[in-house]
Formats: C-alpha cells, structure tokens, sequence
C-alpha cells in the first residue's frame, strides 16, 4: 500500500535532516506553532527540488544528499538497520577487555578492585588473549540489537510522528525521540539478551568455556533455554533508559551545536565536519547514558553471573550505594567512548549509502 502523502512527509523526520525546512518552520507560524506546507507545494517540488516556492523561499524537502535511496522507503529502514550492525557489533566488540574488567568488578570488587589492578590480574592469570574471552557473542549480540536499536528507532520516530500530527510532531518532538527509541529498544534487546547472558558467564567464570560454541550448550544445560531470557527484565532497566538518552540527547546535542556552535547551516557544512558533530554529539550522550543506566548494568551481570540469584539477592549483596557507583567511572569511560564512535560510524555508514547524517540542524533566516 502506498504511504498517503502526510506520511511520506511527517514534519518530525523532515526538519530534523533539513535545515531549510526548520527555516520554513521557523518563519511560518500561527500562535507560536509550525504550520504544515501545503501538499501542492511538496508535490510541485517533490518533481523539482531545484524550484523556488511561492515568495522566494524553497519548499520543504527530504534531502538524500546523492538520492541513492528514497527517504522512510524499505530500502532506508533496511539501510539504517545495515548501519547499526556496523556500528554497534563494531565498536562492543573493539572494547570487549574493557567490559571484561567492568564486569569483573561488578561480580568480584574485592579481586578486582579498579581499573588497574584488573587488568593487572586478568593479564596475570589469562594471558593478553584473555582480554578479548567472549568476543564472539558480543559481536553476535550486539550486531542484532544494533540493527533492531537503529533501523527500529527510525520507523518509530516516522511513525508516532504521523500519529502525533504535524503542529505535534514539532512541538513534542523530544517525546517523540524518547517514545521511538524506548519502543525499539524492548525489540532490540530480545535479539540481545542470549548473548548477552552467555558472554557474562564466560568473561565472569574463568574455566566455564573458552567462548560461545562450547558456552551456549554448557549455559543451556545448565539453565536451560529459559534461562538465556533470566536477565530481560533488568537489561530492559538498563538498555531502554540508556537507549532513551542516548538518542534524545543525540538529537538534541546536534540540534544545539548547529545553532550555537557552528556559525554555518549544517547543510553547507562539509561531511567530515558533519561527522565530527555525530561524534562528539555521540560522546556526550554516552556520559550521560551511562550514568543513567548503569545500576541496571550492575544486576545484569550480577544476575547472569549467579545461578538462581534474583535481584532482591543483588540488591542486598551489591547495595543501594553499589548499584550506582561500582564500576561507574570504567563505564563512563566505555560508554562515552562507545556511543561517540557508535554515532559516528553510523552517521558514516548513511553518508557512504546516500543518506544525510542524523539529528537536526538550527534555522537559518529566510532573506
């Protein structure tokens, strides 16, 4: 069925990839709200986008810099979900000794007391391969919440923007952001969680399996099936949260470097310039996605470490104080690091397919 033209032109999606639009937004208001364009004049450029609109200023558009790909078309879901395997299966993987030494402190903090001394003992009792025990299903876990994570997000964000309705859709466009992103991250994290369960048990267990093909059936007679699910509802405590900032605090990061950092549109910006926006707006998010997030993390890898443990048993082991500060500093680090690369190299991934990078540029006037 062919999507009606409100849909094919959600104003959310829109003035977040085209700085022209947030113009036309800007500049035409009733009341303090953004008026919809006409659809004869998205139609009439939609067949020209070099034409000027009625009074001098450009109708609005979608912008795929080299139209390789139509915009919110399969192709672009399929693309974004492309992108967020290459972002996310990537970057977890390059920092698996990190995470290794963060969930060893989570489970054993008298043994691993910081951050040096961690990889002190694991270099000493594993050998330097023993950094990267676990590899495999993080880049297998990863990989699939990426792709569901990214190319989810994008269809909600599309999708609760035409159920909120042009003026709505700009004006609660951070709910937007928040409500997209928590709805793909309950999808993305289904694809995650047996892997997640399976590389916890083998990075926190020393002898229980050299990695995911002798660890998943040991885990799985173990625990059984079942049991690869034990930590959903805490990764849900930790992964929607953290997704929810990560993404709204993206978007608004861009939005805001754009409009008082960079004195220039973001479409006369050059792609690398653009990039480094992605990726510094990435880092940012990734402070404070991990802080947010974080005692979640801690009864993840406690729940997933012990047998028959629940989260009143990590509770009254780990603390209230606990959950919040152990391993925190490693994970800001991890964390911060891993969201600016993750938006960085998806932003890379659109750009080399034909699509523009992520997040919304500030108004510039019209003349």
């Amino acid at each position: 069925m062919a999507p009606s033209d409100q849909s094919r032109h959600s104003l959310v999606p829109e003035f977040l990839y085209s700085s022209k639009i947030q113009s036309h937004l800007s500049n035409n208001t009733n009341h303090g709200l953004p008026l919809l364009p006409s659809s004869s004049s998205i139609a009439s450029h939609s067949s020209s986008s070099s034409l000027p609109a009625q009074g001098g200023a450009k109708s609005p558009v979608i912008l795929s810099p080299k139209e390789k790909i139509r915009m919110f078309s399969p192709a672009y879901y399929a693309a974004c979900s492309a992108g967020g395997v290459f972002s996310c299966g990537l970057t977890h993987m390059a920092v698996t000794p990190l995470d290794l030494v963060k969930c060893n402190m989570q489970i054993d903090p008298v043994k691993y007391k910081n951050i040096t001394s961690g990889f002190g003992v694991l270099l000493k009792e594993q050998g330097a391969k023993g950094f990267f025990r676990g590899w495999v299903p993080t880049l297998l876990g990863y990989s699939a919440q990426g792709a569901c994570k990214f190319g989810f997000y994008e269809f909600f964000k599309k999708y609760y923007s035409d159920l909120a309705g042009p003026e709505n859709a700009v004006k609660y466009k951070t709910i937007i952001y928040l409500a997209g992103s928590a709805s793909a991250e309950v999808i993305a994290d289904i694809a995650l969680c047996p892997m997640e369960a399976v590389k916890v048990r083998v990075q926190t267990q020393p002898g229980f399996a050299r990695g995911l093909s002798d660890g998943l059936p040991k885990f799985i007679k173990a625990d059984g099936v079942s049991g690869l699910y034990k930590g959903i509802v805490p990764l849900w405590g930790r992964q929607i949260p953290y997704t929810m900032m990560k993404f709204a605090s993206f978007e608004t990061v861009v939005e805001m470097i754009y409009k008082n950092v960079i004195p220039v549109p973001k479409e006369k910006c050059s792609k690398n310039k653009q990039l480094g926006v992605s990726f510094a707006a990435g880092y940012i998010a990734g402070v404070l996605c991990a802080v947010v997030s974080h005692p979640a993390d801690n009864l993840v890898s406690f729940l997933n470490n012990a047998k028959g443990a629940t989260i009143g048993d990590a509770v009254k082991k780990i603390g209230v104080v606990g959950l919040f500060t152990r391993g925190l500093p490693l994970r800001i680090v991890m964390i911060g690091t891993l969201t600016g690369a993750q938006w960085g190299l998806y932003d890379s991934f659109k750009v080399f397919v034909g699509l523009p990078t992520t997040g919304g540029s500030a108004p510039a006037p019209v003349k």
